[in-house]
């Protein structure tokens, strides 16, 4: 084995390091919006035309299909307790970045298509939202962040909150 140390070697490694590092960031914000008649994320185009998105899981044949239900509670001193019901799902955070099953993994959350945070449990407290209406969403991700689809559709709920 021949070890090499010059400037020229070093300066391609971080040439190297820093384009990898350019591309994995260039994926975070990856949408734009919720479109609420077919329930489906829509890619942003800010990145200089090019469209980001997770890629799919579609929910093999024989394979319970998960459900998801987002239910909003307005809480009793300020903001929202949303609930997540699952069904053929199961939140499993230990197997997080572990092989993909269609049946476990985690969830993620959007206001107004933007994603604000990944969902490991059946509850998340929401502080506050821009006055208007405020799309709520909740999508299903492998425990590798795959989108979980059905015949092409997103396993998602939507939930509009007014906020005065």
């Amino acid at each position: 084995m021949k070890i090499v140390n010059d400037e020229k070697t070093d300066m391609n490694k971080i040439i190297g390091l820093t384009s990898i590092a350019l591309i994995l960031t260039a994926g975070l914000g990856i949408t734009k919006g919720v479109n609420s008649t077919t329930n489906t994320l829509l890619a942003d185009e800010s990145h200089g035309g090019m469209s980001h998105s997770h890629k799919k899981m579609e929910i093999p044949a024989g394979k319970p299909i998960p459900e998801v239900e987002l239910i909003v509670h307005p809480d009793a001193m300020k903001g929202w307790n949303l609930e997540v019901k699952l069904t053929n799902f199961q939140l499993a955070p230990e197997t997080l970045n572990q092989t993909s099953n269609p049946n476990e993994g985690h969830a993620h959350l959007y206001i107004n298509g933007e994603k604000i945070t990944r969902i490991y449990g059946d509850w998340y407290y929401l502080e506050k939202l821009e006055p208007g209406s405020n799309k709520v969403t909740i999508t299903l991700n492998t425990n590798k962040h795959e989108d979980l689809v059905k015949d092409g559709e997103m396993i998602m709920d939507t939930e509009i909150i007014n906020q005065e």
